[in-house]
């Protein structure tokens, strides 16, 4: 599955369970589907009203997403691991940072940015801002 978080390119993670998707979003799930593949992005249902930050625009009328979301397969009765095809397609659709600058209607107005990277340990994210040690 791939892991989108506010500022920060996507990257691939195992998901296993209820909890740790709850725990990746930082609440209650939701999932949507605004592309024809068979895939769904799962974010936190109250990102909004929660005050999360703006993540990604999302196409197929649905907006954008607040706070932490991830992508995932769509299996006959659950999510499922994306395909390699996917997992290329859906690290493209959302590489890039996106800034909220307005909206228009359900649309929103965003600025891209480049993203920051996380590195291979998921609980540390190092950006381009972090401040070096000192040694």
């Amino acid at each position: 599955m791939l892991i989108v978080k506010p500022g920060y390119a996507p990257y691939e993670a195992e998901i296993n369970g209820l909890h740790e998707m709850q725990a990746i979003v930082g609440g209650l799930i939701q999932a949507i589907y605004p592309f024809e593949d068979k895939v769904a992005v799962v974010c936190n249902d109250e990102g909004i009203f929660l005050g999360m930050p703006f993540n990604r625009s999302v196409p197929g009328g649905y907006g954008g997403v607040f706070g932490p979301f991830f992508v995932c397969g769509v299996g006959a009765e659950d999510f499922c691991s994306l395909t390699p095809d996917q997992i290329k397609t859906y690290k493209k659709e959302f590489h890039n940072a996106e800034i909220l600058i307005g909206a228009k209607g359900n649309t929103p107005v965003t600025l891209k940015v480049q993203p920051k990277t996380v590195d291979s340990n998921p609980h540390h994210e190092k950006g381009r801002d972090e401040p070096h040690s000192r040694e």
